[in-house]
């Protein structure tokens, strides 16, 4: 059920439509233990929460998708040419990715609900009552997580309760059931009465990272609010975060001296997962740093590996680079001096070319190797997903202090991730004049900062329009002769398509405008 960049084609053809239920979760197999059996204790509920549902959480297709279809990806010199169609801005009801956004979440939202019908036969001893309670409040965070993040890409508009939204599903359907998308509404009735149950039942202790937490809660609940237009309660969202995590923002020293490309000594020392740079340190995995929620992937199992997506085997000149860092997004890395990511995000076998605009063969000769996920330790190109950092935070209350009219104090937020990034000092406060303004400069820090993290399709989405940016895309990024943006106020840039295999299967389905 995790689509990952090899498996979602074939997992798309294979699985019907959700809402149709014909996945392998919503029929009784033959020797398959019914629901009253498999759940008898608050033990047995929290297997399957850690089992079923937390393994189920995947956003590959939401990192490999936004990073594909906008700046952030250009292609590798062992790139192929296939599933090239969302690069050159082919994006219609078959596309992969879209298809594995729809499907996983689903996926997901259908075993949450599985495990609350099962808590319903399960009576806790007075002892385990907290437990059990904290097993659901965990459970329906993660189902509204999961409507939330469809309704991020497959709703027009998030901040209209009008709009056309997503499927709801409260219960497990029949296996003939299907049901219509509802108004935006109705789906975020849903998002807050799980929202509103984990705030009386989530356990207030737990500090992993891996787990829901109280932390986690606060910054979906930032985002969620943030994307709806919901200002103040954003902010106090993110207030909760910045005051009750005990995290602050990941330092960029120390460093290894002497930082270049091609030096394997120096740089190499920031890119090995032995390296003690705190910044990289939460990449490779060594270190929580700023991350407040972040979905597991352990050395052993049948788990996706991350860096495959951009890199066959490993992450360096040696791996097969089938995309490399988008040119444009690479000149911004570079436009500071002293900031971390340049190198953090690159790999010191990188060939960067002076002259990449203007040399015929810049495939091969201007090849800039995605290191974000490196791997981790026994394991190359498997890592942690994060989905939530303390950083995005800080972009959150820049946000909210735009809408206030506070320019000065979304420029303070800005500036304060900026200054953790470098390792040589602090750099200079931004000063805004108008919204539009703010929001680019916005934009551009989280294009930096949140770079291959599943952002920048949505980011462009929420914001380019007032903002008047668009993909930003240099020629070098692409194979052919092809445009290298789309206006943003293009139907793709306000919606992904309905997967054709949730079409055929549901007839009450109402596709998004332009598909």
């Amino acid at each position: 059920m995790k689509n990952t960049f090899k498996t979602t084609v074939i997992a798309v053809v294979a699985l019907f439509s959700v809402s149709s239920c014909n996945d392998a979760l919503d029929i009784i197999q033959d020797g398959e233990m019914p629901a009253e059996l498999a759940f008898q204790t608050t033990a047995d509920l929290d297997k399957y929460l850690n089992g079923a549902v937390y393994s189920s959480l995947d956003n590959t297709n939401e990192i490999f998708f936004s990073g594909q279809f906008t700046d952030e990806l250009g292609m590798g010199p062992q790139n192929s040419e296939l599933q090239l169609s969302a690069h050159q801005f082919y994006l219609d009801v078959t596309n992969p990715y879209a298809s594995g956004i729809w499907i996983s979440n689903y996926s997901t939202i259908n075993r949450v609900n599985r495990l609350l019908d099962g808590a319903k036969k399960v009576t806790p001893a007075s002892a385990d009552v907290s437990s059990y309670n904290n097993i659901l409040a965990q459970a329906r965070v993660i189902r509204a997580f999961n409507y939330f993040t469809l309704l991020s890409y497959f709703s027009t508009d998030m901040k209209s309760g009008t709009a056309l939204g997503v499927m709801v599903f409260d219960n497990i359907p029949m296996v003939d059931e299907v049901r219509p998308r509802v108004a935006n509404s109705e789906v975020f009735a849903a998002i807050d009465a799980d929202i509103a149950f984990a705030e009386t039942n989530l356990t207030v202790g737990g500090a992993s990272y891996l787990r829901v937490t109280r932390n986690m809660l606060n910054a979906f609940k930032a985002r969620y609010y943030l994307y709806r237009g919901m200002y103040p309660q954003a902010k106090t969202a993110a207030e909760a975060v910045l005051s009750g995590s005990g995290l602050s923002l990941t330092a960029a020293t120390p460093v290894p001296t002497g930082l270049a490309f091609g030096n394997a000594t120096s740089h190499g020392g920031l890119n090995a997962l032995a390296t003690t740079n705190p910044y990289k340190r939460m990449w490779v995995d060594t270190s929580q740093g700023e991350i407040i929620f972040a979905l597991s992937r352990p050395t052993t199992g049948a788990w996706g590996n991350i860096g495959t997506l951009f890199n066959t085997n490993q992450s360096n000149s040696s791996g097969s680079v089938l995309y490399d860092m988008g040119r444009k997004t690479y000149n911004l890395l570079s436009a500071v001096n002293g900031d971390i990511r340049r190198f953090a995000y690159l790999d010191h076998t990188s060939t960067v070319n002076t002259s990449y605009a203007t040399i015929p063969d810049y495939r091969v000769k201007d090849v800039l190797i995605i290191d974000k996920y490196p791997g981790k330790t026994n394991q190359t190109t498997r890592n942690d997903l994060k989905v939530f950092r303390l950083s995005e935070i800080y972009f959150i209350l820049a946000e909210c202090a735009v809408e206030e009219g506070d320019f000065a104090g979304a420029a303070t937020r800005i500036k304060a991730v900026r200054d953790a990034r470098n390792y040589l000092a602090p750099v200079a406060l931004p000063v805004y004049t108008s919204k539009a303004q703010a929001y680019t400069d916005i934009l551009l820090e989280r294009r930096k900062e949140l770079y291959l993290e599943g952002h920048r399709y949505l980011d462009l989405k929420r914001l380019g329009e007032t903002a008047g940016v668009a993909i930003d895309r240099d020629p070098t990024d692409d194979l052919k002769t092809i445009p290298v943006t789309i206006p943003i106020t293009d139907y793709r840039m306000k919606s992904l398509p309905i997967p054709r295999p949730e079409t055929q299967g549901n007839p009450t389905i109402v596709q998004n405008p332009g598909y």
